[in-house]
């Protein structure tokens, strides 16, 4: 996956909830895109975690400007 962004990641998470949603979709396509949804909800998460160390940077540098 090229770099996609949080909310490009959460609207392809959606897409593939509606195409497993489809009466007429073969099981081997569900397990393709379980897995590919499943890959990107991982990559997701990451960003989450990323944006999550920052913000904890930023916090903490913050505290330290505050006691100075």
């Amino acid at each position: 996956m090229k770099n996609e962004s949080f909310e490009e990641k959460l609207a392809y998470a959606k897409e593939v909830l509606d195409q497993l949603m489809k009466p007429d979709i073969t099981l081997e396509d569900s397990v393709k895109l379980y897995q590919q949804g499943l890959e990107n909800l991982k990559e997701a998460n990451r960003l989450i975690e990323e944006a999550k160390a920052k913000i904890t940077i930023i916090e903490r540098s913050y505290q330290g400007e505050e006691r100075t």
